[in-house]
């Protein structure tokens, strides 16, 4: 019998696998990226462009909408965190409706109905999805156009 409790082997044990993950993900990217480094993607088209930070269990995504642009009512297994940092964006979410300007927020729980549109000066927001938004990996890039936001 070891000296060792239960707890502390198997913590050690996903301790190990956990930083052999991490030592991996090191040859593929770095942990420290500035967002104007990443390429941006058509989202529903090239009036909602994001660029998107993927982590294990979580994408952050900076999304910049055109003037009206409007993100289609859809659902997605994805809960849905957001905030505007500039222009506005009218959300609605489960049958609520409301125009966000800075600082406005919304959350979205898995599978709820949810639809916007950009107000006439466009927004950038940030959207942080879990679980990661895999399926955004085969969308479109967008041409490099100028960015809004930095």
């Amino acid at each position: 019998y070891s000296s060792r409790g239960t707890f502390e082997a198997h913590h050690e044990d996903a301790t190990s696998t956990a930083c052999e993950r991490h030592a991996n993900m090191e040859d593929h990217m770095s942990y420290l990226v500035d967002i104007d480094a990443i390429e941006s993607i058509d989202v529903w088209g090239p009036t909602v462009q994001a660029r998107v930070l993927m982590g294990e269990n979580a994408s952050l995504a900076v999304v910049e909408l055109g003037p009206g642009a409007d993100v289609p009512g859809h659902r997605h297994a994805h809960e849905q965190l957001g905030i505007c940092l500039q222009g506005s964006i009218t959300f609605t979410v489960g049958g609520e409706t409301r125009a966000l300007g800075p600082g406005g927020t919304w959350r979205i729980p898995s599978d709820v109905p949810h639809d916007a549109v950009a107000g006439p000066d466009g927004a950038v927001v940030i959207d942080i999805f879990s679980p990661v938004r895999s399926d955004w990996s085969g969308l479109p890039r967008s041409a490099r156009g100028e960015r809004r936001w930095p």
